[in-house]
């Protein structure tokens, strides 16, 4: 007969636990609640180094599960895993909870049939300056999620689900670091799950105060951002995620499309087209030559002078300067630390050829010189940019690159707007201008990626400071048939 399943599960992941896990497990185990109600998993990561002082102290009062992950949120995910309890309850090594904890618990869950789950309160426990700033910073934000944020209420120093929702969102994913915990709140909002918050329910957190352990913190949620970003997964929940700066304008800074850009632009100039004013032209080669020459460089180094700066003012601040002072500057390292780190995550991915663009259809890999999406006329598209590229990926060999363009300015076939695939000018005959759209016959390398860029005359709106240059809804790609890597097949030669 298989043993009763208990109503808690409590996981708690062996890393980050700061000296701290001594404490946590006596918490634990001096719950004012029946102790078969709950059970107790420590999961321990390879570079834990107590393993027989954990043994000695945890005794049969608890599960150990050991396992080769080294990251907290993947440990907590692996705690799961081997969970028997209705309830989960996720927290951390270095937090302590109130012996009544488990208590105010079982009453919250039978006062809220409709909480598929609630965070409890986090109490800080600080012991030096850059601690207290740092709990400073935190709790703001933690209280701010809690109760004025719409769905960002997990909070994995003291969160309990029910098993099945759990799942049924998804669960903790190791491979996007403490983002994970931002994805699931998301995905449980994105189903209609509400999360409460049971204040009465207390938790103590040590706060570490170190930099280094701060520079390492933030990293790992801002990997985890750009890579699940990067991945393009469009989960349940995933429109609810607000994209940093730094991601929406990342092709901007790609030095590959601003060159093909310039060149367009070159070759368009060297060709005797005329410009309107003679400052446009200036403007324009101001806009692409320093990214076409130095990428993202100049943002990067900008950023690490920024939050490098910033941390050498905190450090000395934290020996002699005040309190708000070591407040206010420990949010401004943190907000430039945050902004170095994700140019470098997205300098990382761009190089990788890991970058999606999102906006333009499947088949746009990056795109360069356009404005935010809007809509007009009934349509949503983006307006390009006088000189614009994008990054296509299609097969090998001839395609049909079909670009939606309403005529939002002008008839197409007056606007006079010139292309060029990787470069050279693509042939006025290979393009057909339809009342909303350009067709263009072009030949793709054998990788399939080449870089389109167009060029057109200047676009003012009324009472629109911008330049524009052509609306665009999305940009397909679509093989010709007969065509393959070597080239078209016997039957479309004989019939040529």
């Amino acid at each position: 007969m298989s043993p009763v399943r208990p109503m808690f599960s409590i996981i708690i992941p062996l890393e980050y636990h700061r000296g701290q896990w001594e404490q946590s497990w006596l918490g634990w185990v001096s719950q004012t609640a029946d102790k078969s109600l709950y059970e107790i998993i420590l999961v321990v990561p390879p570079d834990f180094t107590a393993r027989e002082e954990l043994k000695a102290l945890a005794g049969d009062e608890t599960r150990i599960e050991y396992t080769g992950l080294g990251h907290d949120i993947g440990l907590c995910a692996f705690g799961a895993t081997k969970a028997r309890g209705n309830y989960l309850f996720f927290t951390e090594s270095h937090c302590r909870p109130e012996p009544d904890v488990i208590a105010l618990c079982i009453r919250a869950i039978d006062a809220h049939p409709d909480w598929a789950g609630f965070s409890c309160r986090s109490v800080p426990i600080c012991h030096n300056r850059l601690s207290v700033a740092e709990a400073a910073m935190y709790q703001a934000d933690i209280e701010f999620g809690m109760t004025q944020h719409p769905w960002r209420k997990v909070l994995d120093q003291c969160f309990v689900t029910r098993r099945d929702v759990y799942w049924e969102c998804g669960g903790l994913r190791e491979e996007f670091g403490h983002f994970a915990e931002w994805l699931l709140a998301a995905a449980y909002h994105a189903r209609g799950h509400y999360i409460g918050y049971l204040e009465e329910a207390r938790f103590h957190h040590h706060y570490i105060g170190e930099l280094g352990e701060l520079k390492k913190f933030t990293l790992d949620f801002v990997q985890g951002e750009v890579r699940y970003l990067g991945e393009d997964l469009r989960d349940p929940g995933s429109e609810l995620l607000e994209i940093p700066f730094e991601w929406s304008n990342r092709s901007e800074r790609d030095a590959a499309l601003a060159r093909n850009a310039l060149i367009a632009l070159v070759r368009y100039s060297l060709a005797g087209r005329g410009w309107r004013r003679p400052d446009e032209k200036l403007r324009a080669l101001r806009r692409w030559a320093a990214p076409a020459l130095l990428g993202d460089l100049p943002a990067r180094a900008s950023a690490r002078l920024a939050a490098s700066c910033a941390r050498g003012v905190l450090a000395f601040l934290a020996f002699a300067g005040s309190s708000k002072a070591v407040a206010r500057w420990m949010r401004r390292y943190i907000a430039a630390l945050i902004r170095l780190q994700r140019l470098d995550c997205i300098h990382r991915l761009r190089r990788d050829d890991g970058l999606v663009a999102g906006s333009l259809g499947e088949h746009v890999r990056a795109q360069a010189g356009f404005h935010a999406i809007e809509a007009l006329a009934g349509h949503t598209f983006r307006w390009s940019e006088p000189q614009a590229a994008v990054r296509i990926k299609g097969s090998p060999g001839r395609n049909t690159v079909r670009i939606q363009s309403p005529a939002l300015r002008a008839p197409l076939e007056r606007i006079g707007a010139y292309f060029y695939l990787d470069g050279a000018r693509v042939d006025p005959a290979a393009i057909a201008i339809g009342p909303g759209s350009y067709a263009l016959n072009l030949d793709l390398p054998a990788s399939g990626t080449a870089t389109l860029a167009w060029i057109c005359p200047v676009f003012r709106g009324v009472d629109d400071a911008r330049y524009l240059g052509l609306s665009v809804v999305s940009i397909d790609l679509e093989q010709e048939r007969g065509w393959s890597d070597a080239g078209p097949s016997l039957a479309v030669v004989a019939a040529n």
